[in-house]
């Protein structure tokens, strides 16, 4: 079975995710009680996945629901752009990087509005890969089966050419019961030799 693309989550995959909680950071600053931001931005957050607000609406929103100023939730959302940004994963990157032009390469993830410009700045995602594929651009979320067939779509591969790698387990079963092959990630190098594997597989 020949591979003729592989597609990459972001979080926890290119970028580790850096262990700070910043919205307990600042509910201990503001004076909020434990889970104050989580609970009155739910449905802002969740917009935010699929595209369905634009980043001044999410800054409107939390200034509005919590009572902060413009300082304050630029502050804020600076301190979450920090955690979602993470930290770059050279190893699986470089992989990456590596694999064109003898497969297509993409990146598929659960993303939030203003990510690609974002992550584009921070880790050049937009020269690494042929196809970028963000939830809040395309206005759906993995596990949605239409979400993989996008996928399949964009990279012009029928599903058993893909692989899929991605640091969730029930994302990488979703991936294997749509007819994809998955990997996934928990040590890169273990990654890396099994996707050349599969890659270099007769």
């Amino acid at each position: 079975m020949t591979i003729r693309a592989v597609v990459f989550d972001v979080g926890g995959v290119l970028a580790r995710v850096t262990p700070m909680d910043f919205d307990r950071i600042w509910e201990a600053r503001l004076g909020l009680a434990g889970g104050t931001i989580g609970t009155t931005m739910a449905d802002v957050w969740t917009a935010g996945e699929v595209g369905r607000v634009t980043e001044d609406e999410v800054h409107r929103a939390m200034a509005d629901r919590l009572g902060l100023t413009a300082p304050q939730v630029d502050a804020i959302m600076a301190d979450m752009w920090t955690q979602y940004l993470g930290v770059a994963e050279t190893t699986i990157i470089e992989y990456a990087r590596s694999l064109r032009p003898a497969v297509r390469t993409g990146i598929l993830s659960n993303s939030f509005v203003g990510a690609r410009e974002r992550e584009h700045a921070r880790y050049g995602f937009g020269d690494l890969v042929d196809e970028l594929i963000y939830s809040h651009e395309v206005g759906l979320r993995k596990p949605d089966p239409a979400l993989w067939e996008l996928t399949c779509r964009r990279m012009g591969c029928a599903p058993r050419e893909v692989v899929f790698v991605d640091d969730v387990p029930r994302l990488v079963d979703s991936a294997r019961a749509f007819g994809m092959q998955a990997v996934l990630m928990d040590d890169p190098a273990r990654v890396v030799s099994e996707l050349a594997e599969k890659i270099n597989k007769p």
